[in-house]
């Protein structure tokens, strides 16, 4: 049977919901609509800001006046989160759960290294955060790649690829196409940490899914991963604060 090819769908245009005021200053409210969800939810985050989720029958001005109604609560949520940590001279950043003091040598040759515990970068300052974010991503995917083909290896399954992104709700996934995506803030975490999710996510080459025959392939992989996922979740929304 053919396939009736018709023109593109364009994509529906975005919600916007007016700024909300919390804690006497304005901020602007991403809204996401889910055919899963239940009923209206709140995200606060480092990285995604206030993110409205919305039943897809819900009316916008509903969503708003539940933000509205939440206000205090978003307030207090948004007041926990870590403090950012700028990319700038004397900012301490953890490489593979090692602090890194970030100087800045602008009499110096090169762009970025490392040594000794610090993260040295040279040229002019207004061009430091963009060299370090360049660096830290070109570092995590060499050692992301490294690993995922020695855990590949011994797998004998074949990645189609491995691309480094600024992820959000998560730190790794296999496509159908054995594709890996990563999220280039793996290099803030514990090497153990690191290489866990590698390891997660090449263990879907072989089973798409989170069966007791995925986790058994992980174990094969990794060993015991009870401390790394602990981490994971007690500590890992803290390293979207970097860089931001």
């Amino acid at each position: 049977m053919k396939r009736r090819i018709g023109k593109p769908l364009r994509p529906a245009p975005p919600e916007t919901v007016p700024m909300i005021r919390v804690a006497g200053r304005e901020v602007p409210v991403t809204v996401q609509r889910s055919s899963r969800a239940r009923k209206m939810k709140i995200k606060v985050g480092a990285a995604q800001g206030i993110v409205l989720v919305l039943p897809r029958s819900v009316p916008l001005k509903t969503g708003y006046a539940f933000l509205q109604e939440q206000r205090d609560w978003i307030a207090e949520t948004a007041a926990a989160l870590p403090t950012p940590v700028v990319f700038a001279d004397g900012a301490l950043v953890p490489l593979f759960g090692v602090d890194h003091v970030i100087r800045h040598v602008p009499e110096q040759r090169g762009f970025v290294w490392r040594e000794a515990g610090c993260l040295y970068v040279a040229g002019e300052s207004s061009h430091l955060p963009r060299r370090v974010t360049d660096w830290m991503k070109k570092e995590i995917r060499n050692h992301i790649t490294d690993q995922a083909q020695r855990y590949a290896d011994r797998l004998e399954v074949r990645i189609a690829g491995i691309s480094v992104r600024d992820q959000t709700s998560r730190w790794g996934s296999c496509s159908s196409a054995r594709r890996l995506n990563f999220s280039w803030r793996l290099i803030f975490m514990p090497e153990n940490v690191c290489h866990y999710v590698i390891a997660h996510e090449v263990a879907h080459l072989r089973h798409m899914n989170h069966s007791q025959e995925f986790w058994d392939t992980v174990t094969l992989l990794f060993g015991d991963s009870r401390q790394e996922r602990r981490w994971l979740r007690e500590n890992g929304a803290g390293v979207h604060r970097y860089g931001g």
